[in-house]
């Protein structure tokens, strides 16, 4: 696993808020750059055999108007697809649709960074408790992954070896570093210092299970 306080330092994160149609939504950001081009990013992000390298299995018609599905989570539709700029889609899990947007850029010096957006409606009482941390820190963890990924094709994504790392002192540290980022980027959008560092210590607990 790549060192936690070198990844989480390698990320961006942003929160906000956003009016729709169907009322005000929340918006979680989040980005790294890879050391790996633009076309490698795109197939790697939309691939149905790299997915599951990094993220998790998918099935589906990949493709803009089709349907997926990812092993044990959301599923959506694609609803744009800019080859190889990025995609959109719905995220539906749980009873609840959101929407989420894969942007692409090349950085130069083959470079390339990908950067997800979240929008979601959002409960008062869950955003009260948890903060954007109950979504961010999982797709800190997914940003984790591509860059494992990128680093090494051959990398795979085995879910004992995952909840291993996830128990270990390395992975209790990545949990901690992510929730604690994710309190600061909603203290840099409004939120009250003191309620958004208890959402972490809250996120954490979940993730963790402490």
């Amino acid at each position: 696993m790549k060192d936690a306080k070198e990844q989480i330092s390698a990320v961006r994160r942003q929160v906000g808020d956003r009016t729709l149609a169907a009322g005000e939504a929340r918006v979680s950001t989040i980005s790294q750059v890879y050391d790996t081009d633009l076309d490698d990013l795109w197939e790697a992000v939309t691939s149905p055999e790299r997915i599951p390298r990094w993220f998790l299995p998918v099935s589906g018609d990949l493709r803009e108007g089709g349907s997926y599905q990812l092993e044990g989570n959301a599923s959506g539709t694609i609803t744009r697809c800019d080859k190889p700029r990025g995609y959109s889609a719905t995220w539906e899990f749980n009873g609840q649709v959101s929407w989420v947007e894969v942007r692409l850029s090349a950085e130069g010096d083959g470079r390339s960074r990908f950067e997800l957006e979240h929008v979601a409606h959002v409960a008062d009482e869950f955003w009260d408790q948890y903060g954007p941390g109950a979504t961010g820190v999982g797709w800190d963890g997914a940003l984790l992954g591509l860059a494992m990924h990128v680093a090494n094709r051959a990398t795979v994504n085995n879910p004992e070896i995952v909840a291993s790392w996830a128990a270990s002192d390395e992975g209790r540290l990545f949990y901690r570093l992510s929730s604690d980022s994710w309190a600061e980027a909603a203290i840099a959008n409004g939120t009250d210092p003191e309620a958004a560092r208890a959402q972490a210590d809250r996120t954490y607990a979940f993730y963790t299970g402490t």
